[in-house]
């Protein structure tokens, strides 16, 4: 089956800064691909070159199995996009914004409107002009934009911006009826990992303008852990008493004060003994559950609990 999007190696720079760098992302064909990461990550420029809309400085980038060639505008009837802060002539009404779109795109189905403005919950007020819609009301019609030309490709830059939590409910139920129904493959950016993770086929976690990981949402689920969490204000000692003392390995250091422990083997009641039998104070001693949240935000900050290794003194 062919991705519809496909990136390797791509670059982009400007002047002395790098701001995305190698970047090898895939997202099938009939998948939600979350696109995660800190605000300044470099999820819109990757967005931005995939539409054509910046030139990369390197790296080539492919669209439904089709080298992506500069000035090519084709794809472009294929793949609908919010990038950012939508902009609509604000004079226009909602549907006559939406025809406008339509005539541009060459896509000449009428029903398509309604249509779409219906699954955004809009029918109703289309007539009224976009200077009098909310911040939110905006937000959602930039999304009926996108899908009312019904295209093979979404790419959403932060599309829950401005909506009130049923206008987030809304925008969920939506997104996972366009990849059942419509097939559609959908690239969604956000910092908000609680929101990716209850639409998502596929995480890509990009930092600092490099794709740190590409991990299906089912592996990672399947993938988190139990470990037990050490306050202490003698952190480097007891790192040196559970490795000296107890011959643990799997174990990390957060901070100065946090220690998580992956040996779980061990008992809680040994690992807390031992560290005082060695005049280590303990504050709290407590078995836990790595989440998601924590296993994005150890990943942005350079360490995966998934993979932590010993670090006695670090």
């Amino acid at each position: 089956m062919v991705d519809a999007v496909r990136t390797q190696m791509l670059t982009k720079h400007y002047r002395a800064a790098d701001v995305v760098t190698n970047v090898n992302l895939t997202v099938k064909k009939g998948e939600i691909y979350g696109f995660l990461g800190p605000n300044g990550a470099g999820k819109s420029t990757v967005m931005k070159m995939l539409l054509g809309l910046v030139r990369p400085t390197g790296g080539e980038v492919e669209l439904f199995g089709e080298k992506l060639i500069p000035g090519s505008v084709e794809h472009l009837k294929r793949i609908g996009h919010l990038i950012e802060t939508p902009a609509f002539y604000e004079r226009m009404t909602a549907r006559e914004n939406l025809e406008l779109h339509a005539e541009y795109m060459g896509y000449h189905v009428r029903e398509s409107i309604d249509e779409a403005l219906q699954m955004v919950q809009l029918l109703g007020v289309e007539g009224k002009p976009v200077k009098q819609f909310s911040l939110g009301m905006k937000q959602r019609l930039a999304i009926a934009r996108a899908i009312s030309t019904r295209p093979e490709l979404l790419l959403l830059d932060e599309p829950i911006n401005g909506l009130d939590p049923e206008g987030i409910q809304l925008m969920r139920g939506l997104f996972r009826r366009l990849r059942d129904e419509w097939g559609i493959s959908i690239l969604i950016s956000s910092h908000l990992l609680s929101e990716i993770e209850q639409v998502a086929d596929t995480i890509g976690v990009i930092d600092g303008g490099r794709l740190l990981k590409e991990v299906s949402l089912e592996e990672l689920r399947a993938s988190k852990t139990d470990y037990i969490e050490i306050t202490t204000a003698q952190a480097s000692l007891a790192a040196y008493v559970l490795t000296e003392k107890l011959g643990l390995e799997r174990f990390k250091q957060i901070g100065e004060r946090t220690l998580r422990v992956y040996d779980t083997h061990v008992p809680q009641e040994t690992l807390s003994k031992t560290l005082i039998l060695n005049e280590v104070p303990i504050e709290s001693i407590n078995r836990r559950h790595h989440t998601l949240e924590e296993y994005f935000f150890d990943m942005v900050k350079g360490g995966d609990n998934h993979a932590a290794s010993r670090q006695a003194g670090a």
